[in-house]
């Protein structure tokens, strides 16, 4: 662990139960904090050799809720955004968390449905993907 979240205090809440921003480094894919889908302020982060190693742990990965990837190769950038198996995309940025109004729907284990027939069901069960890019 880099940064640690836990023993958070928020100004105004005493009584709150936080978690601040968690990063673990050098994560490997057999670890549980690569394996399980976790929500919150925590990243995972897993260093690959190149495009092609990424793309196989994401494939080979049960979840697919969001992928993120840190690049100055505009070629491999585009690769990852197509050919990567996620709903949320970032690129050169940490985690990529759209607002509210873009479309989610998740990918693999990460997906989730509605019981409702509503015209977002058509898009809540349609295959989407939002990416996110940051370029210095």
């Amino acid at each position: 662990m880099i940064l640690d979240g836990r023993n958070i205090k928020v100004d105004g809440y005493p009584n709150g139960f936080f978690i601040g921003p968690t990063v673990f480094d050098e994560v490997h894919p057999g670890m549980s904090i690569a394996k399980e889908e976790i929500f919150g302020p925590v990243v995972a982060l897993i260093h690959v050799k190149n495009l092609d190693e990424g793309l196989k742990l994401i494939e080979n990965s049960e979840y697919g809720n969001a992928a993120c990837l840190y690049t100055t190769n505009g070629k491999t950038a585009r690769e990852f955004k197509y050919r990567a198996v996620a709903s949320m995309m970032g690129i050169n940025l940490g985690i990529a968390a759209p607002m509210s109004f873009f479309p989610f729907g998740g990918a693999k284990g990460s997906f989730f449905e509605t019981s409702k027939a509503t015209e977002r069901s058509v898009s809540v069960l349609t295959d989407t993907k939002v990416v996110i890019q940051r370029w210095t």
